[in-house]
């Protein structure tokens, strides 16, 4: 059985089944595991994760004199962060302006051109010169206009990146998500740009970070930590020396990792003390984050994703801003892998322009007959469609894998 509980009643033989946090709040590079060393219980206690699920099935349990209020069963906080997705999604999308099989090809090459130029921004950093303000901005405008014509096609496209490629396609994806929810939110052009181009520069630092650590397969130690969590303030000094920017991209660069509740860094702001810029690049910057494929962990389902986040967002992020970026890329985001209620399974292809429960899903496997089907189109938000989604779904555990092919080029 899965139980969430409060880091404090941890102990030795609890076998973990999930933190309840980023993947930066912590320096574990595994997500399960069983608690057979006190110093990893001492680790998780000083970190900012407060809440782990423990599986009772594989280690110890809470006693009957700890708080058992603190343990809450899976379908109980699942059920609290679908309504919090729910409610996300009451409000209708405005459509695409231009298909998604339309974009995706200019979106791939895109993708491509803008890896390529921070691959050269980052060693031209690394030699010790200053980040090319011309440069950036064109990128900027690239991935904009891509956004622009179509947000799911690049957003979606950046994800996908290697292990290897993290670093680079990581500011690549964060720009095109922060263009984006600026746009959701209503904001101005100048700003929205300036945001592009905080996204594009916000993990700028990582430049200086040394690869041993930056690319680190297994767990960092607590020295290496430190250096990691440098980085925010390592990339405001060099866009400060650099003199490149304004006061939007300076601020979501040093502040991207703070949290709502004061436990983020390096200065552990709150609340109302957080820039609402800078809110907006710590959502874009987990959802990317938890998504992609990293030297020491695959990236989670982007449904999946969302979900986790909504269950972190009390603490992490602004509860209106997280709302706002789920209307961005939707409840069940493009890649997303459905289950319908026919018990065909599809891969979600493109956002409907009515409401973010209905998608363009291409089915391709029947649960009942457990076998893949020929591939289907399914346009859940017109009128005829009989079917729904009733629940998002892990490749592995139906044996299906690389279904990016189903709708990436």
């Amino acid at each position: 059985m899965l139980k969430k509980v409060g880091v404090q009643h941890l102990r030795l033989g609890m076998y973990i089944h999930e933190l309840c946090g980023s993947w930066m709040d912590h320096p574990f590079w595994r997500t399960r595991f069983l608690l057979d060393d006190a110093e990893d219980i001492r680790r998780l206690r000083e970190s900012a994760v407060a809440e782990v699920w423990i599986d009772t099935a594989r280690g110890g349990d809470i006693t009957r004199q700890e708080t058992l209020a603190e343990a809450r069963d899976e379908a109980e906080v699942i059920a609290e962060t679908e309504r919090t997705l729910i409610k996300a999604a009451e409000s209708e999308v405005a459509p695409s302006r231009v298909a998604m099989v339309e974009e995706i090809a200019r979106a791939k090459k895109i993708c491509d051109k803008s890896k390529q130029a921070v691959v050269s921004m980052f060693q031209e950093v690394r030699m010790g010169r200053a980040v090319s303000p011309d440069l950036a901005g064109s990128l900027v405008d690239e991935i904009s206009n891509s956004v622009q014509r179509n947000p799911g096609a690049l957003i979606s496209l950046a994800r996908l990146k290697s292990a290897d490629d993290y670093t680079y396609m990581h500011s690549v994806a964060v720009c095109a998500l922060m263009v984006a929810l600026a746009r959701q939110l209503g904001l101005d052009e100048p700003v929205t740009r300036e945001l592009g181009l905080a996204g594009l520069l916000h993990d700028l630092g990582k430049a200086m970070v040394p690869n041993e650590i930056l690319n680190k397969p297994g767990k960092l130690s607590d020295e290496e930590f430190a250096v990691m969590k440098g980085h925010p303030a390592e990339g405001h000094r060099l866009l400060v020396e650099g003199a490149a920017v304004g006061e939007i991209p300076l601020d979501v660069v040093l502040h991207h990792h703070e949290k709502i509740d004061g436990s983020g860094y390096p200065h552990r702001l709150k609340g109302g003390d957080i820039s609402l810029y800078a809110k907006m690049g710590a959502v874009c910057d987990v959802y990317d984050a938890v998504t992609s494929n990293r030297p020491y962990k695959a990236g989670w389902d982007p449904a999946e994703s969302l979900r986790r986040m909504a269950d972190w967002c009390k603490g992490h992020f602004d509860e209106r801003i997280f709302q706002a970026f789920v209307k961005c890329i939707g409840i069940y985001p493009i890649g997303s892998l459905v289950k319908l209620e026919s018990g065909r399974l599809g891969v979600v292809i493109e956002q409907s322009g009515h409401s973010l429960l209905t998608p363009t899903v291409k089915i391709f496997f029947s649960t009942r007959s457990q076998a893949h089907i020929p591939p289907e189109l399914i346009d859940l938000s017109q009128a005829g469609a009989r079917d729904r989604i009733v629940s998002r779904e892990d490749a592995a555990k139906w044996g299906l894998g690389n279904i990016e092919r189903l709708w990436a080029p």
